[in-house]
Formats: structure tokens, sequence, C-alpha cells
């Protein structure tokens, strides 16, 4: 960007304007801060700059409310919504509201520095954002970890969109709350939402499922009845578990996605409809696509936007919001006080491996409900199976603790300068299990750490770890 080139920022935060004036100014571009958005569209009728970044909850007019106007009146200026509320109505909202990006909080200054950068050049590329109505509120998806905001920046930016979604992740993920998430906040919201999950379905009425029959069809077929794809006519299909689909009944979606029409099991005048088709599964489809268990050409068909859900082990921070709701989800449908995690009950819950994934996490919270006798929960007062860890592979609650006995053992033995030793290894400790965490992305990682990318590339160095680059080491710069 040109040293002529201006920024303006918008945050009732003094210290996180500071932080991108500095980091922007460095770049050579002219900055204008604002601490409240009130004095934004005033100034906007003189003066307009290259892009803004405005938070998204201030006192007064919220950015939101600024990004509406500024749609309005100033449809290419392209603006950037920052928050510290990392969830989906957030970004849902930004994308909706026209924002060209979301920038949940806290956030790496470079990163920062790179979508202001990127933000001007696309105002120069497109011909700028529309305006879009408020959303409803789908408070079932909950989630801060890096992961989950790639999954709300997918359901926004597909907001305005009816293009066909493949949504995978292993079983318990949410993998039908984020279908009806893309549902809700689609041009198609006021239509059916159908949903059909081809596993509990048996082969021989697979096909009566998804295209209906004709009466006489088939024994005991007495009357006419319309399929799925009839019930969701203007709206959207979710076929759950793709992967189960016998080979005919792949065929004939195939050339229901082809053709918009299809012909009920013993008719012969075809149904046309206008239907959204998303598709998820557990399984790996390509694998299958190689052993001749699905059709390569409908794969292609269904594979146009693909989402993944990730694991709950590997969203491990958002496990205690998560428990809270639905601990207070199971106490309304009980008439009962929610209950309440000890500190330790919740460190306990997010080391545990969750192969049943959100949905067994739902399952313990109203065994809780149920059982647990005090309000406030304890570890003993979790379910025997989630207790019957093998003694190493069962979570360490109280580091402190072990920390303060490693501390007392060394000074009896005489050691000195132990933070020479200690910090170094903590720090080390800290930076593997985050890469593991992220699978070895870096830029997740320093989040996970609330760090910098730079500063995690730096201490990486400084402490000699041998770690592979991930997807974030080009521009770092120590």
């Amino acid at each position: 960007m040109s040293r002529s080139e201006t920024v303006w920022i918008v945050d009732d935060d003094r210290s996180i304007r500071w932080v991108l004036e500095k980091a922007l100014q460095q770049e050579g571009m002219t900055t204008q801060s604002f601490d409240s958005a009130d004095g934004v569209m005033s100034r906007l009728a003189r003066q307009q700059p290259d892009v803004i970044i405005s938070d998204i909850r201030m006192p007064g007019a919220s950015g939101l409310d600024l990004l509406a106007r500024i749609r309005e009146q100033h449809p290419r200026l392209p603006v950037i919504i920052m928050t510290a509320h990392s969830d989906l109505d957030s970004a849902v909202a930004s994308y909706q509201g026209g924002a060209f990006e979301y920038l949940p909080k806290p956030f790496d200054v470079d990163e920062a520095v790179s979508l202001v950068k990127r933000a001007n050049q696309h105002a120069q590329e497109q011909q700028g954002l529309e305006v879009a109505p408020t959303l409803t509120r789908t408070p079932e998806i909950i989630g801060e970890a890096p992961a989950m905001q790639e999954v709300f920046r997918a359901i926004g930016r597909l907001s305005h969109s009816n293009i066909t979604v493949l949504i995978n992740g292993e079983s318990g993920t949410g993998k039908e709350l984020v279908a009806h998430a893309l549902h809700r906040h689609s041009p198609r919201a006021a239509s059916p939402f159908i949903a059909l999950n081809m596993a509990a379905i048996p082969k021989d009425l697979m096909e009566s499922e998804l295209f209906g029959h004709e009466k006489g069809a088939f024994t005991g077929a007495a009357n006419l009845r319309r399929g799925r794809f009839e019930q969701a006519d203007g709206g959207t299909l979710f076929l759950d578990e793709i992967g189960d689909m016998p080979a005919d009944t792949q065929t004939r979606l195939l050339r229901v996605l082809a053709d918009g029409e299809f012909y009920r099991v013993g008719g012969h005048v075809p149904v046309k409809v206008d239907v959204r088709i998303i598709a998820a599964t557990h399984q790996n489809l390509e694998t299958l696509v190689h052993a001749g268990k699905f059709r390569e050409d409908l794969f292609h068909r269904l594979n146009v936007i693909r989402i993944h859900i990730p694991r709950l082990s590997d969203r491990r921070e958002d496990i205690p919001t998560l428990a809270k709701h639905f601990l207070s989800r199971a106490a309304q449908e009980l008439a009962v006080e929610p209950k309440l995690l000890k500190n330790e009950t919740e460190e306990y819950l997010k080391n545990l491996p969750w192969p049943g994934n959100v949905r067994q996490l739902e399952n313990t919270c109203r065994w809780i409900t149920v059982m647990a006798s005090g309000r406030e929960v304890h570890i003993g007062d979790l379910p025997p199976e989630l207790l019957s860890l093998p003694q190493d592979s069962a979570p360490v609650t109280n580091w402190e603790q072990a920390l303060r006995q490693w501390a007392d053992q060394a000074l009896a033995r005489g050691q000195s300068s132990l933070l020479d030793s200690a910090v170094p290894a903590f720090e080390r400790i800290m930076i593997e299990t985050a890469l593991k965490h992220t699978a070895g992305r870096r830029r997740d990682a320093a989040v996970l750490l609330g760090w910098g990318r730079n500063t995690l590339t730096r201490k990486i160095k400084e402490l000699g770890m041998k770690v592979d680059g991930g997807d974030d080491d080009e521009g770092d710069e120590g």
C-alpha cells in the first residue's frame, strides 16, 4: 500500500487503537482513530478512507450499525469487523452485513495488517458487497477455538448462497447443527429444512424415502407418498451419512442434481423440484471413490464447498462453555437448578479423549444433572466410565501442586537457578502441546498460547526446537 492510503480505526479500547495505529503506520499507511461509531458517519460525509476496521460492540452505535450505514451510503468501502465475542452470531452477522472480513480478538498484528492490505486490494477489484437482513440466532453452535472460527466464517460467507455443501467430521461433532445453520442463514430460510440419515434407512426403502412412491407401486403402498425431495421443495435437503447411500440410489441422486427432476417409485410422470443439497459424512469419500464404493461424478457434484467440523478433542478450550450450555439446557428440561462444575472438574473434562465428541459431552451433562447429588459437581460426581481411565493416561488436574512438589524436591537436593531450567521446559511443553492441537499450524497455536505468531516463531528458535514449518513459516520475522 502507498503512503496516501488511509485506514480508519474504530474501537472504544484505547490500547487496541494504539497497537493498530503503530502497526499500520509502520507499513506507510495513514490512520485516523475513533473511540465510537457515532463520529464516523459525519466524517464520511466529508472524507472517505480506503479501509475501515471497527470493533463490533461499543458504547452507542455498534460496529454492525456502522457497517449497515456504510453499506447503504458507501457500498465499495471495505469494512473489517473485530470482536472479542468469537461466536457464530458475530461472524455471520458481520458477513451478512457486508463486512470484508471478521477478525476475532486476540489477533496477530501481522495478520491484521495483512488483512487491511487485502481489503484495500479487494476494493479496487470488486464492485462492493450487498446489504443483507438481520439473522436469527443459532445458539447451539458454540466455539471460540480457531477451528470453529473457520466453520463460522464458512457459514457467513455462504449466507447469500444456494450452493451445495459437503460437511465432514466424526460422529457427534455437530454436522446437523451446521447444516441447520447453513439453512437458517440462507435465502431459503423461510422454506423447509428436511433431514434424512442414510445409515438409518433400510436399503430397500431408501428410494421410496427420497423420491416417494405412487399408489400401488409395491406391496403395502396403499396411497401416494411424497418423498423427502418433494417435502424439501424450495428449501434444503440434508443428507446425513451420504457415504452409506447404496450405489443404485447414488445414480438416481446424481440425475436429480443434474436435471432437478425425478420419478416417484412406480411413477411415469417427472416431478420437478428446487432443492438445495447439504450432505454430510464421517467417512473419507475420496477413499470410498477409490475403492469403487462411491460414484466419483456424484462426489464432485457434492464436493462444491466443503466444511470440516473438528473433533471435540481438537477444541478443548470450548469444553467448559459447552458443558455450561448443556447443563443449563438439561436443567431447563428437568425443571431443576443447573449444576455448576468445579474448576478442577472442568480441567478434568478438558483433558478427556471424548471419542463421542460433543454428543458424548451433552449426554454426560444430562447424566450429571440427574445423578449428581449436590449443585457443585466434583470429579467424583462424574459418570464411572469417565473415572476409569488408565493411570498413565489420566489427566493431571493440579499441575501447580505437581510443580510445587518438584520445586521442593529440587531445592531439598541443593539445586539452584531453578527458573533457568523450569521456564524453558514449561515453554517447550506449552508450545509442543499447542502445535499438537493445531496439527502444526503456528498461527493457530500462537492464538491458543496468547502470543503473536512472530513471538511463537522466536521462542521456537530460542529453545532450539525442531518443529515442522506448518502453514505459517512464510512471512515470519522472528
